[in-house]
């Protein structure tokens, strides 16, 4: 399936600011699920950012800007082919060891309610699939059904179907989730060409198998990846995954128009 995609964000630099660093995580790279045919980023100083693969194997640009304007603007654009593995990439050249992924974060704390019901469940060998599987469904259960449920550190959590949390908090939970169950999982960002035709840059995650590699899942959707995905970057969570950041922090990038539809 051809994506063609155009995702245009604003930056609030602020008045009389000397000088202004962006770093940039709007590149998606081609790979087992995406061939990118084409693909720019638009926004001043780009032509002369730096541009170098991240700790996580996200292709990363630095941006500068001498006496920015107030505001910002950037645009990503371009088209993706892709193609519907049932989630699974395997194993990625030039990437982090997958223990990296085995990391606890602020934002990734297991629910109590989900990671009880599977502490005893086998997870090794041909278990880990189904195990994985029914993680993301118990997710669902858990964060769109309104359970009550307990973090790792007693703090109580609840969600009422009215108010659905948006996908990185699936995403998390399902990682922190595969985390204390000692799997290693990460969160991926990324366009979604949903069937409503309702684009959004949305979350993910994926697993690790010691057999198949890395395998997505979108505990938002209750499925894995599929041929609608376009992966874009990953890290230990949404913070690893930030599409635009300034340096120093000066507040997050706003969506202003995004269009992700089926290309010709």
């Amino acid at each position: 399936m051809k994506i063609a995609i155009r995702h245009q964000l604003s930056l609030a630099v602020g008045v009389g600011a000397a000088r202004a660093v962006q770093h940039v995580l709007l590149t998606p790279l081609s790979g087992p699920t995406q061939t990118v045919r084409e693909w720019s980023i638009d926004m001043p100083g780009m032509e002369g950012a730096a541009s170098f693969l991240d700790g996580f194997g996200n292709r990363a640009r630095l941006v500068t800007q001498v006496k920015p304007d107030a505001e910002l603007l950037v645009t990503a654009s371009g088209v993706v082919e892709t193609t519907d593995r049932n989630g699974v990439l395997g194993r990625l050249p030039g990437e982090p060891p997958p223990a990296l992924f085995r990391r606890p974060t602020a934002l990734t704390k297991p629910i109590g309610a989900i990671t009880s019901k599977f502490r005893s469940t086998p997870r090794d060998g041909q278990s880990r699939i189904a195990l994985l599987h029914a993680l993301m469904a118990r997710v669902g259960e858990v964060l769109d059904g309104g359970e009550q449920s307990q973090s790792q550190d007693g703090a109580s959590q609840s969600q009422t179907q009215a108010e659905r949390p948006p996908s990185a908090d699936f995403a998390h939970a399902f990682i922190g989730a595969a985390r204390a169950l000692d799997i290693p999982a990460r969160f991926v960002s990324g366009y979604v060409a949903d069937a409503d035709d309702t684009p959004a840059y949305d979350s993910w995650a994926e697993a690790w198998d010691d057999g198949l590699g890395w395998i997505a899942f979108d505990p938002t959707r209750g499925v894995c990846p599929t041929d609608r995905h376009v992966r874009v970057a990953t890290g230990l969570d949404a913070l690893s995954t930030v599409p635009v950041r300034s340096i120093p922090a000066i507040g997050s990038a706003q969506v202003l128009a995004m269009r992700i539809e089926a290309a010709q």
